[in-house]
């Protein structure tokens, strides 16, 4: 494609562009003149000029002019004030939905869940029973439910336990961390480890070590930390003999009455 041709009057009218400018942004916002452009289309060129907007350094005016066909003078077609290339620019717009991350919630935040999550899927509800169903059945078949955790609008779904796996083992709690190749051995085969319920349990597990850094946490079978049940200490601690005053049981009076 050709390049536009720059039309030499409105080109020529640096002044009628530098008035439209000031006429917009005032006398002390618009600077010296950068510069002229032709657009595309027939007659149509940009001027551009320096901005001195406080907090606008960087950026410029563009005011673009047009010359009608036969005309002798040009008109004002547009004026903006642009970012040039140095100029500081707000982060691009991301949707609260994208921002939201790992741990966002804090106590009295709600978080809605779509309703076509990929992680969950629907689960078991009293609506299932044929419309027919003997009463005791339903009772019978409500308490197995409820014994096997089950009853629940949704449960998660085979995406979002293997969403949750990869997170899981490529995070902390997985067996790609220091803490873990310091670790005389891996959390499956130590006594403070309870695997999870369900097919997560094949993999994954809680710790209850009160002074591991995982107490209360989901690991996997191959983390690992220093406070492995098999490390046992060589010698118990020292037993502290009796008082020499029962400080505990006496409430009245002086130790030395």
């Amino acid at each position: 494609m050709a390049k536009p041709k720059l039309d030499a009057v409105a080109a020529g009218a640096v002044d009628l562009a530098r008035n439209a400018a000031v006429e917009v942004g005032g006398a002390d916002a618009v600077g010296e003149h950068l510069g002229v452009s032709p657009e595309e289309g027939e007659r149509l060129v940009t001027h551009y000029f320096e901005s001195r907007v406080p907090g606008y350094d960087d950026w410029q005016w563009a005011v673009t002019l047009v010359r009608a066909t036969r005309a002798k003078t040009a008109t004002v077609n547009e004026i903006v004030l642009l970012p040039r290339a140095d100029a500081l620019l707000a982060p691009q717009w991301v949707p609260w939905e994208d921002r939201i991350g790992a741990g966002d919630i804090a106590p009295g935040m709600l978080m809605a869940t779509p309703d076509n999550d990929p992680r969950l899927e629907p689960g078991f509800a009293a609506t299932d029973l044929p419309v027919d169903a003997d009463n005791a059945d339903w009772v019978q078949l409500r308490s197995t439910v409820s014994e096997l955790g089950l009853g629940r609008a949704r449960v998660l779904s085979r995406f979002g336990r293997d969403e949750a796996t990869e997170r899981w083992l490529d995070g902390p709690p997985g067996p790609n961390n220091e803490e873990t190749r310091e670790a005389p051995a891996n959390c499956g085969t130590c006594g403070y480890f309870v695997a999870l319920r369900g097919s997560l349990g094949v993999l994954f597990g809680a710790c209850t070590n009160q002074y591991s850094p995982s107490d209360g946490r989901v690991v996997s079978l191959d983390h690992g930390c220093g406070g492995h049940s098999d490390v046992v200490a060589e010698e118990r601690p020292r037993e502290l003999p009796a008082p020499v005053f029962d400080t505990i049981s006496i409430d009245e009076g002086s130790l030395f009455d």
